[in-house]
C-alpha cells in the first residue's frame, strides 16, 4: 500500500486536488453569489491545481462572515434605536435645503436614507483638507485643544514619527483626564510593543479590529476595517483617505502623496460618532451606556446639508457603491472621479459609459502606478470600453494619488476611504461623507482640476495600440479582479 502511494503520489494529489475543487465549486455555486465572481473562482480552481484551493481558502470561504457579524448587525440594530435620539438631527428641513441644492434630483439621500442611521444632518462647516500636511496640522490642534473624549478608528496606525508625535499627545491627553478610545486594524497597521505598552499605561483604551492570529490568519484577511475616523468632543469629525504614518506627509526625501481628508464640525459629526461606537462595541466586546457628552447639541448654525454612509459585509446592501453608481447618473452635466484603485463591477462601469455617452463630461483620474502588479494590469482592462464611450481618463504623474472624490454638477460631492473595487464595495468596512453644497462641490471641482495639471490624458488610439502581451496580461489579471 505504502508502496504505491510513494509510486502514485503526483496522481494521488491530482485527484484530490480536484475532488476537492469540484466540492468548492458546488459551495460556490450553492451560494448564487455575483455570475463573474462565481466564474472567477471556477476558472481558478479548475485551471490552478492547488493555487486554486490556497486562494478560495484564503479568499473565497465567507461562513465566518455570517457567523460574526450577523452578531455584530443585531446589535447595531439594537444600539442604533437607542442612541438616535442623541442626534437630534431636523431631517426634513435638511432634506428640502438639499433637493433645492441638488436641483430637485433627490435620488441619492433618498437611496442612503434607506439605511436607518444614515440621515441627512443640516447644520454644518466643512473644511476640505489636503494632503497629510494639512490634516495632521487640524488635527493636532483639535487633539490638543479636546477637553472631553478623543476617538480615533483607523484602518493603518504607524509609530513612526508622526504617529509617535500623535502617541505622546494622545497619551498626555489621556492623563489630563480625557477619554482617549483607538481601534485599529492589525492587517494595515504596524505598532511595536512598546507603543501599545505606553498607550495602555497612559490609560488609553486601544482595541485591534479582529486581531489575526496564526494560522487563522487565512480566514480574516477579507474583512477589514478601512475607515479613517476621529471625533474630538463629539463635535469635531474627521473623514476621508489619510491614515496615521510618514507616508501621507510630503518629506523632501519622499514620494509625493495626493490624499484627501475632510474635517466636519456640526450635526454630521454625530453620525461619525455613532459609527465609530457602534465600531467600539464590537472591538472591544463591551456593552456601551451611552453618554450625553459624546452626542452634545451642535452649536453651528450654518446649514450644509451632508449625509455619513458607511458599508461593510455585515450590511444587507453595498451603500457606497449603489451612492457611487446613484451619482454618477445622476449627473447632468459633468462628473469628476479619483480613486488609487478602479476595478470596477459591471454596475458601475455601465453607468460611466452611459453617462458619458449620454453628453456628461465623465472624468477619472488614477494613479500612473500602481502598488499592485495584477490591480494595474486589472485596471488597464476595464479602460478601452470607458474610453471608447467618450470618457476621459488620465494617468497621475507626480508620485501617488491615494484620494477616493467625486464630484457632480457643482452640486454634489463625497469624500471618504472607499475606493472603486470589489474590496471596498462588499468586504471591506468603509465610511463617506455625502456633501450637498454648491461652494464645496466648486472647491472639489478645482482641486480635480488641478490634479489634472499634474496628470496625462489616455489617448484612445494610442491605448488601442498597446502590445500583445500587455493586453493578455490585462486580460489574464482581469479574471482576478472580482478577486481582488
Amino acid at each position: 500500500m505504502w508502496n504505491f502511494v510513494k509510486d502514485h503520489i503526483w496522481e494521488i494529489l491530482i485527484v484530490a486536488n480536484y475532488v476537492l475543487a469540484i466540492l468548492a465549486i458546488i459551495l460556490i455555486l450553492l451560494k448564487n453569489i455575483n455570475p463573474t465572481k462565481t466564474l472567477s473562482y471556477i476558472i481558478v480552481l479548475a485551471v490552478f491545481p492547488g493555487l486554486g484551493l490556497i486562494v478560495y481558502y484564503f479568499f473565497g470561504q465567507d461562513y465566518r462572515k455570517f457567523r460574526m457579524f450577523k452578531k455584530r448587525a443585531l446589535l447595531n440594530q439594537v444600539n442604533v434605536q437607542n442612541w438616535t435620539d442623541k442626534l437630534k438631527i431636523l431631517e426634513d428641513k435638511a432634506f428640502d435645503l438639499s433637493s433645492k441644492i441638488l436641483e430637485g434630483n433627490t435620488k441619492i439621500i433618498k437611496l442612503i436614507d434607506e439605511q436607518r442611521y444614515a440621515p441627512v444632518t443640516l447644520y454644518n462647516q466643512a473644511e476640505i483638507l489636503v494632503n497629510g500636511e494639512a490634516k495632521f496640522k487640524r488635527l493636532i490642534e483639535d487633539i490638543q485643544a479636546a477637553k472631553s473624549s478623543i476617538h480615533m478608528e483607523y484602518y493603518i496606525i504607524r509609530d513612526d514619527q508622526i504617529g509617535s508625535e500623535l502617541i505622546e499627545l494622545l497619551c498626555q491627553k489621556s492623563k489630563q483626564g480625557v477619554e482617549v478610545k483607538i481601534s485599529y486594524d492589525p492587517v494595515g497597521s504596524s505598532l511595536r510593543n512598546s507603543s501599545l505598552s505606553k498607550l495602555k499605561k497612559a490609560r488609553v483604551e486601544i482595541f485591534p479590529f479582529m486581531p489575526i492570529y496564526f494560522p487563522r490568519f487565512a480566514s480574516k484577511i477579507n474583512y477589514r476595517n478601512h475607515r479613517k475616523i476621529v471625533v474630538i468632543d463629539g463635535v469635531i469629525g474627521y473623514v476621508g483617505g489619510i491614515n496615521i504614518g510618514d507616508e501621507y506627509i510630503n518629506a523632501p526625501d519622499r514620494e509625493y502623496w495626493r490624499d484627501t481628508h475632510l474635517r466636519i464640525h456640526g450635526q454630521a459629526t454625530g453620525m461619525l460618532q455613532l459609527y465609530f461606537l457602534l465600531g467600539w462595541n464590537f472591538v472591544s466586546e463591551q456593552s456601551i451606556e451611552v453618554k450625553q457628552r459624546w452626542f452634545p447639541k451642535s452649536e453651528v448654525k450654518n446649514e450644509l446639508p451632508i449625509q455619513i454612509i458607511s458599508s461593510g459585509p455585515d450590511m444587507k446592501w453595498a451603500s457606497i457603491m449603489e451612492a457611487m453608481f446613484a451619482a454618477i447618473n445622476s449627473a447632468k452635466r459633468y462628473v469628476y472621479l479619483t480613486t488609487p484603485y478602479f476595478i470596477p463591477n459591471e454596475e458601475i462601469t455601465l453607468a460611466m459609459i452611459t453617462a458619458a455617452k449620454s453628453g456628461v463630461d465623465v472624468r477619472l483620474l488614477i494613479p500612473k502606478n500602481c502598488d499592485s502588479k495584477i490591480a494595474k494590469y486589472a485596471t488597464y482592462a476595464s479602460l478601452t470600453g470607458l474610453l471608447r464611450a467618450g470618457v476621459e481618463v488620465y494617468f497621475y504623474e507626480k508620485g501617488n494619488i491615494h484620494a477616493k472624490t467625486i464630484v457632480a454638477d457643482d452640486v454634489f460631492s463625497t469624500i471618504g476611504t472607499a475606493n472603486m473595487d470589489n474590496r471596498s464595495f462588499h468586504l471591506n468596512f468603509e465610511v463617506n461623507a455625502m456633501v450637498y453644497d454648491n461652494d464645496t462641490a466648486i472647491e472639489m471641482r478645482e482641486l480635480f482640476l488641478k490634479d489634472l495639471e499634474s496628470s496625462s490624458i489616455i489617448d484612445l488610439g494610442r491605448w488601442e495600440n498597446r502590445g500583445t502581451v500587455q493586453r493578455l496580461l490585462e486580460s489574464v489579471c482581469r479574471l482576478w479582479a472580482p478577486l481582488l
